[in-house]
């Protein structure tokens, strides 16, 4: 079972800047698409982007376009998500998710359902 691990959440002034890391526990190389969603107190699961293995090709919801770029670094094993502008509205929990289905990137990686492996989240909190 793959454990994927967030860190660099955090407390930030509107406008401000976040940079969030997720890799996986233990030597495990993931070699397919891997995602940030996030979830605000009392609303659903929501995608915020996705990377291709390759890191060649990526998807963001429409809410933190311009604002947002995934990342990822294969030496280190890491997927990065850095976080410009952030507003009071971003302000959740982000998870990170690795897909280990046939590599074929798409529209379906919005869903959560394509997901096979979950971080634990990190807080990231907004303030006005």
């Amino acid at each position: 079972q793959v454990q994927l691990v967030e860190s660099g959440g955090g407390l930030v002034q509107a406008g401000g800047s976040l940079r969030l890391s997720c890799a996986p526990s233990g030597r495990i190389f993931i070699k397919n698409a891997m995602a940030w969603f996030r979830q605000a107190p009392g609303k659903e699961r929501e995608f915020v982007a996705v990377i291709s293995w390759s890191g060649g090709n990526s998807i963001y919801a429409d809410s933190v376009k311009g604002r947002f770029t995934i990342s990822r670094d294969f030496g280190k094993n890491t997927v990065y998500l850095q976080m410009n502008s952030l507003k009071p509205e971003d302000t959740a929990v982000y998870s990170c998710a690795a897909d280990e289905g046939p590599p074929m990137f798409g529209m379906r990686l919005m869903s959560a359902a394509a997901y096979d492996y979950w971080g634990q989240g990190t807080q990231v909190t907004v303030s006005t």
